[in-house]
């Protein structure tokens, strides 16, 4: 869709084209000083600067080694690796030989997962009922549920009714980085192939528009964007059918859905950013089992998210907490780290974790769109799985459990359709989306379908609420409508004059921190030495418009510190400076961006945080 006073020569991919005049949404006189036609060279990827059109490429050797397999899985989460188990369960039962390669950007199997996470266990218990004998790290189940509108200084008990998505009776606390790391073992023991730390960088594609497969990213490439000595073009994995598994907002995916169109006939997505911590607590203040939710502050009525507190029982006083914030509020002042810094400081949540030690931080996107944002499914060649298409259930605020479901629903819809003694190319398997409609998991999406878009109203927090206990609670969500989404969260940005700062108190080291000795404790690394995985596809935007009209609020959406206007090195302006060391790999700025302009992407493979049970 174009503005109507659009400047570029391509076609814009948002209707607030990235080359809007910014004097046509009032930029304030001061601003005009920061834009510069001259803007200096921020992104270097091949991606936005194709190599073929760089002479400092010219002779490198760019053939790339192809294998076969049977289903290439990309991401080894829980939907990848309840897939890869699925199929070898499978063809052990047959005594078939079926190949299955798993890629994973980790740099180990569960480094790069994170949730809350209180699991219910309904998908373990049919991909593997005797997860216990097995030695499944679930070692907490919810013994305590309290749930609590929180005001600046006081707590509104709400009590936690049967039948609520809320309540939290039979499931367990779970630090998922744990669970993943097991699940990968119980694939390997089937004979699952995992390939931990190769990065799937691009989709392949058959002469007829299938997909053929994935290639993982090369390596050796300087920061200027030039090929080192050291380089290495990655390799081809081709499969008869390749299972798409990235987690929310998954940069394969996204091409995905342009080539096959794909989101044609569904809602925008809609996303929320989730910070998690965990601590080690005094002995006296840990409750093993308890599970404690807010909402209300320190978020105004009309900004979506709330809190989660978890007591764990591993052998030591731990807790995990963290704050979720949607996507779609308005306020580009709004900073979700600092929220959620603020609410440790509530007389209700201070008390845990006064004089305790925190020793764990990260962040990640979730998908809040619900069963009306899910995209066709299947297309020739692959299959969207987990959190890549969206099935968390936003009300429980848990979709490991439907995840996992999706994932042993593709490995069973796939199975029977693998050739046997040759290759099929480009397997199109509709017989999948078919039986996730007819499962349990959609039926749980069904009916909670409304609860996310009713909370935008006057009312905002509170007559979503009102919602949910008339139509959730008594009519268990079969009210003969469908509520939607209020469009793209990259377009609910208000500009700045249009909206009041937000002061934030300074941290003080004990209950809250800075930014950047909290990325210090995600374990985040990166090569150096290549190029920002962090695109941009306009380096003069982010200056121009991003912060001429809404005052840079990649500099606050991001809970990594990975983006900073600083003084260009004339003084006369401000440039972007990018930080891509410090990335978590949350992909919030590729959602949130209002110009659309920053494209994530993979960097070298192992890159990323190295979460410790998240």
């Amino acid at each position: 869709t174009k503005s109507p006073k659009c400047k570029c020569s391509l076609q814009c991919i948002s209707p607030r084209c990235p080359r809007l005049d910014p004097g046509a949404l009032g930029v304030r006189p001061t601003a005009r000083r920061w834009a510069s036609s001259d803007a200096p060279k921020i992104t270097t990827h091949y991606s936005i600067h194709p190599r073929d059109q760089d002479p400092r490429w010219e002779g490198t050797e760019m053939e790339r080694f192809a294998d076969q397999a049977d289903v290439v899985v990309v991401g080894a989460g829980p939907a990848g690796l309840s897939a890869a188990i699925r199929l070898k369960q499978l063809a052990l039962a047959e005594e078939r030989e079926v190949r299955v390669c798993v890629v994973e950007k980790a740099s180990q199997i569960g480094a790069h997962t994170l949730s809350g996470a209180c699991l219910e266990p309904s998908a373990l218990n049919e991909l593997l009922p005797d997860w216990k004998e097995r030695g499944a790290p679930l070692h907490t189940p919810v013994t305590e549920d309290i749930f609590s509108i929180l005001t600046e200084k006081h707590r509104i008990p709400v009590p936690m009714l049967p039948g609520l998505p809320m309540n939290n009776h039979g499931n367990y606390i779970v630090r998922l980085g744990n669970l993943v790391r097991w699940l990968g073992e119980q694939a390997e023991e089937l004979g699952v192939e995992l390939y931990p730390g190769y990065a799937a960088a691009e989709v392949l594609f058959h002469e007829d528009g299938s997909v053929k497969g994935i290639a993982t990213n090369d390596v050796g490439i300087a920061k200027d964007g030039s090929p080192k000595d050291t380089f290495e073009r990655g390799m081809e994995l081709h499969a008869q059918v390749t299972l798409f598994g990235e987690g929310c907002h998954g940069h394969l995916a996204k091409q995905l859905y342009r080539h096959f169109n794909l989101r044609q006939n569904c809602e925008p997505q809609t996303y929320a950013i989730g910070l998690k911590e965990v601590w080690v607590v005094r002995p006296e203040k840990w409750r093993p089992g308890r599970v404690e939710h807010s909402v209300g502050w320190p978020l105004n009525r009309n900004t979506y998210g709330g809190s989660f507190l978890y007591h764990l029982n591993e052998g030591e006083p731990l807790v995990a907490l963290g704050f979720v914030v949607g996507l779609d509020y308005s306020n580009p002042y709004l900073s979700p780290f600092r929220e959620f810094q603020r609410w440790k400081h509530h007389p209700f949540v201070a008390p845990t974790l006064e004089g305790g030690e925190r020793i764990g931080y990260g962040a990640r996107a979730l998908n809040e769109g619900g069963v009306q944002s899910i995209p066709e499914l299947t297309f020739p060649g692959g299959i969207l799985i987990g959190c890549s298409p969206g099935f968390m259930n936003v009300p429980k605020i848990k979709g490991t459990h439907t995840a996992m479901k999706s994932g042993m629903l593709a490995a069973e819809a796939v199975f029977p359709r693998l050739a046997k003694h040759n290759v099929i190319p480009g397997l199109h398997v509709p017989e999948y989306a078919e039986s996730l409609k007819a499962s349990w998991v959609w039926k749980e999406l069904h009916a909670v379908r409304n609860i996310r878009p009713s909370f935008h109203n006057y009312l905002g927090l509170y007559g979503g609420m009102v919602y949910t206990g008339i139509f959730y609670w008594i009519l268990r969500g079969k009210e003969p409508w469908t509520l939607k989404h209020c469009g793209l969260d990259s377009d609910q940005l208000k500009p700045a004059k249009e909206c009041t700062p937000i002061e934030y108190p300074r941290p003080d080291g004990k209950l809250s921190f800075d930014l950047l000795s909290s990325v210090a404790l995600s374990g985040t690394n990166h090569e150096g030495d290549q190029p920002a995985h962090l695109t941009l596809r306009d380096d003069s935007v982010p200056v121009e418009r991003n912060l001429a009209i809404y005052d840079g609020p990649e500099q606050r959406f991001c809970p990594a510190g990975v983006y900073e206007y600083v003084p260009t090195d004339d003084g006369a302006g401000m440039r972007l400076q990018i930080n891509a060391q410090n990335c978590v790999h949350c992909k919030t700025c590729d959602i949130k961006d209002p110009s659309q302009n920053i494209n994530w992407v993979v960097p070298e493979g192992s890159g990323g945080p190295a979460y410790n049970g998240m």
